[in-house]
Order: C-alpha cells, then structure tokens, then sequence
C-alpha cells in the first residue's frame, strides 16, 4: 500500500469525501473512524501516508503522532483541524507532521500535500 492513504477521521461524511477525492486521483485509501481503530489495523502501518484529524474522541490526533513514535512506524502524518491555535500546530509539527491543514481546505492543496508525503516516504 506504498501509494496508500489512511484517512482516520470521526466524521463519517469527511472521511467519505476525502476517501473519494483521493480514489479520484489514483490513490489506494483506508479510512479509520479512530484512532484507536488505525492502530489497531494490520495494514496502518504499511501506508505510505495518513491523513490525521487532531480532534477526536477517544485518542486524539496528537495521541497518535505519539503512539506511531513509540512504535518507530516512520508514517507521513498530515494532520488535520477545524479548531486549530498555535499550540496545536506547534505540537503536531513538533511530533512530526509534515502540514497542518484547517478545515475546509481545497482539493489542490490536499492533494498536493499527499503527493509530497508520499514522495518522501519512498
């Protein structure tokens, strides 16, 4: 799943239309309603990017970021918000991500974000 995208998002309609758009464009997509879930996943760790929403119940995006470090899993991470402030983003830099995208944002600079990690990752 070098060309995978997992999208670990808790709102089922975002995690539809992204799981769509990248489809659109060629990727492989995965989608996770937690985190918890996309950790659990046998496959998570083989994706060659995830796209990570920062706000959700359960674990938290930046829950996450941490658990892929203790487990060593080198994964792009993209995060995504609708609620973003500078510790925020200060954190999800700080453990790693690659952007910080805020909702809504536009199909070209998500897709240009994917194409990035994925291209990195390789």
């Amino acid at each position: 799943m070098s060309r995978g995208v997992c999208i670990v998002d808790d709102d089922a309609s975002v995690r539809k239309s992204l799981a769509n758009l990248l489809r659109s464009a060629g990727f492989e997509t995965l989608t996770f309603a937690a985190g918890e879930a996309f950790l659990a996943s046998p496959l998570a760790g083989e994706a060659g990017c995830v796209l990570l929403d920062l706000k959700m119940p359960g674990m938290s995006g930046l829950e996450v970021q941490r658990e892929l470090a203790q487990r060593s899993w080198r994964l792009p991470v993209i995060c995504m918000s609708a609620h973003w402030d500078d510790g925020s983003v200060q954190a999800a830099m700080g453990q790693g991500a690659l952007a910080c995208l805020g909702k809504p944002f536009s199909e070209e600079v998500l897709l240009k974000a994917v194409e990035e990690a994925l291209a990195g990752s390789r």
